[in-house]
């Protein structure tokens, strides 16, 4: 059911993260919503002054909220994110990736991708050790709960939608673990019997995704898997700046508890403050947000306008346009009202 009083846990990041707020909220403005922003401030300068106590506020709000917007933040000594997903128990990061005309780019076939990916364990839950002088080990660890998750968000998602859905791993190699994602991965497909289902080992999909893109839909596949594979189909549609991506944590009848969203860039400080910072990778995250709380008649048709002014080569100058952060996110509130109209 759709809500329209949302209160939102805001994480205030580093770098441009003030500019990309700023694009948020006067997007926000003017929804027919009412948004509380309750904000924790994650910056490195205060995450130093505050130590532990800062996520201890995060997670008090998020208990509260249980909706979230991060801005970017700078990973020194810790990762904020790795932080709030552990804190969160985010088991499931799910990054579209749509091609959108008027971004050059050296691929010319159109990329919709839907990445669902496991959001913990693999080789990143493990930095490894050092076993003798020249030998370095890792752990590689796969839990079914979490990839339980993925695979149940990524067939409902393609059964709401009408996609089909690849799992992606090196099973034949790694046999107990990967084999026991796709092991995972099977038993739920067998409970949605409408949705294709097909398997490819990871190297194989990376090519294949190169050679015909619109054979892949929605793909489910483990931590690191995904995080490669996202960047990957990011520089394929032209820009790591349109990429945004939603973290959810489920309960074990596998509804959603807690969902963070978040641009998948990073804190840009050499154009910190000049006001030429693209938004339009955090304004997707909003309206994957809008889209979470019931509220897809207003999410889709910010993204359409998004989508078309870029298409229309009004733009930022990484995009090759001219206009400023504040004149980028003018246009889009213009254009959002139109989409709207129409709709």
């Amino acid at each position: 059911m759709a809500q329209n009083n949302i209160s939102v846990t805001e994480f205030l990041g580093d770098g441009i993260g003030s500019e990309l707020q700023a694009s948020v909220h006067a997007v926000a403005k003017a929804l027919s919503l009412q948004i509380t922003w309750e904000p924790i401030d994650l910056t490195y300068e205060n995450r130093q002054k505050m130590g532990a106590k800062v996520y201890d506020q995060a997670m008090k709000s998020m208990e509260q909220t249980k909706l979230a917007f991060k801005y970017p933040t700078v990973t020194k000594g810790e990762s904020p994110n790795a932080k709030l997903r552990n804190l969160c128990n985010f088991s499931v990061i799910h990054r579209p990736v749509i091609s959108i005309p008027g971004i050059n780019s050296n691929f010319k076939e159109n990329v919709e991708i839907h990445i669902m990916r496991v959001a913990t364990g693999g080789t990143y839950e493990h930095g490894g050790e050092m076993v003798s002088k020249d030998v370095a080990v890792s752990l590689r660890i796969v839990d079914r709960g979490p990839c339980r998750d993925a695979a149940e968000y990524a067939f409902s998602y393609a059964k709401k939608f009408k996609k089909t859905v690849t799992s992606s791993s090196k099973y034949t190699i790694q046999r107990v673990t990967d084999g026991l994602f796709e092991e995972v991965v099977k038993e739920v497909a067998q409970r949605y019997p409408e949705v294709p289902h097909q398997v490819e080992l990871f190297d194989s999909l990376l090519a294949k995704i190169i050679l015909k893109p619109i054979q892949y839909q929605v793909i489910v596949c483990l931590n690191e898997y995904g995080d490669f594979l996202s960047d990957m189909a990011c520089g394929l549609a032209g820009s790591l700046g349109i990429g945004a991506s939603s973290s959810i944590a489920f309960d074990r009848n596998n509804q959603p508890t807690m969902a963070m969203f978040d641009p998948a860039g990073g804190t840009a400080p050499d154009i910190a403050g000049k006001n030429v910072v693209n938004p339009a990778a955090a304004l997707i995250a909003f309206s994957m947000l809008l889209n979470h709380v019931g509220h897809y008649d207003l999410g889709h048709p910010l993204r359409l306008a998004i989508r078309s002014l870029i298409g229309d080569h009004e733009c930022t100058p990484d995009l090759g346009g001219k206009l400023s952060t504040t004149d980028f996110t003018a246009k889009v509130i213009e254009r959002f009202r139109k989409e709207l109209e129409q709709a």
